[in-house]
């Protein structure tokens, strides 16, 4: 059986940005009820050398968006990295998931083998598209949401495992 491109990508990534936003509802409660100051969450790091929780839902978003795109043979939406709070953080993930559910499977399947080339300043990174939706971009997704869940739990936000996976 082949895998359908489609089914890894765009679901996969519209249910976990979608958890995230709901997690992200959890932390306004907490913030609110608590009466704290919502840059508290936003600008935490867990450590020094590692980005902020802002970025790290940028990123998350970033990758997804990035990648179907990159499959489907479209333009990727550019966004302003301007998001200051989690308000405008939910903003950026309801954007993100209204573009991915723009695409089809038509689209998005069938791009096993198509060349995906990455470029970080000079240096080009060659992948095919299964290696680079299943070997980068998941892990990659995943890693960032993570790190946002292990942000507001370190943070004391009451969410747990059922809060991260949802019903997918």
């Amino acid at each position: 059986m082949t895998i359908s491109m489609f089914q890894a990508s765009v679901p996969r990534f519209v249910n976990i940005l979608g958890n995230l936003s709901n997690i992200l509802d959890k932390a306004q409660s907490h913030v609110d009820a608590k009466k704290l100051d919502p840059a508290t969450l936003t600008a935490y790091r867990l450590f020094p050398d590692m980005l902020p929780m802002t970025k790290q839902v940028q990123i998350a978003c970033d990758t997804a968006k990035g990648v179907v795109a990159r499959l489907a043979g479209v333009e990727i939406p550019v966004y302003e990295d301007n998001e200051k709070t989690l308000v405008d953080l939910k903003a950026r993930i309801a954007k993100t998931i209204a573009f991915m559910q723009t695409l089809t499977p038509a689209q998005i399947d069938s791009t096993e083998d198509k060349e995906i080339v990455i470029k970080r300043g000079d240096k080009e990174t060659h992948y095919k598209g299964m290696q680079f939706l299943l070997g980068h971009a998941l892990p990659n997704f995943y890693f960032h949401v993570t790190t946002v869940y292990n942000i507001l739990r370190h943070n004391g936000i009451e969410i747990g495992k059922r809060d991260y996976l949802g019903n997918p």
